[in-house]
């Protein structure tokens, strides 16, 4: 009886063991807890992600009707002017100059900062919804990082 023999009748004895110790169950069950976490998470990402699709979807929808609201401020605005031009009109040629340069730069700044007042509040509003929404579902560290490319695109294309 040489070394190779009882090298087999020890891994022999080893399989043995292990087989009655049932180390394949516990193997494959772990391994299927593993895959049953790991099924969850993708779930879960999943989710997370339509819900931000959605949420995407809402504040676009917002900023379109902000965009709204600002062109129609925007035409408003344009037709104080005009009834202030034909009031100028009838008074006199002089005071019409004067006046409807004057009426056209008011007009342009209130126009600017109609659009500037109506897009800070929309981003405002939006960026504060998403900061709420998402500090309930997610992570500190997830929120923060899609906060902030959130924020990001939304002052992309508000610019």
């Amino acid at each position: 009886m040489d070394a190779t023999f009882w090298a087999l009748v020890a891994l022999v004895i080893f399989i043995g063991i292990a087989f009655y110790m049932k180390v394949p169950g516990m193997l494959g069950k772990s391994l299927d807890n593993r895959a049953e976490r790991i099924r969850n998470e993708l779930d879960e990402a999943r989710r997370l992600r339509e819900e931000a699709q959605q949420l995407l979807a809402e504040y676009q929808r917002k900023r379109k009707e902000a965009e709204k609201e600002a062109a129609d401020i925007l035409d408003a605005a344009k037709r104080e002017a005009s009834q202030l031009v034909s009031e100028a009109q009838k008074k006199s040629e002089d005071y019409v100059t004067r006046r409807t340069a004057l009426a056209e730069q008011k007009i342009g700044q209130a126009e600017r900062d109609a659009v500037q007042e109506v897009r800070a509040s929309a981003v405002d509003i939006a960026v504060e919804a998403a900061r709420v929404l998402l500090a309930r579902k997610v992570d500190s560290a997830t929120g923060a990082k899609l906060f902030d490319t959130s924020l990001r695109d939304m002052k992309s294309k508000l610019n």
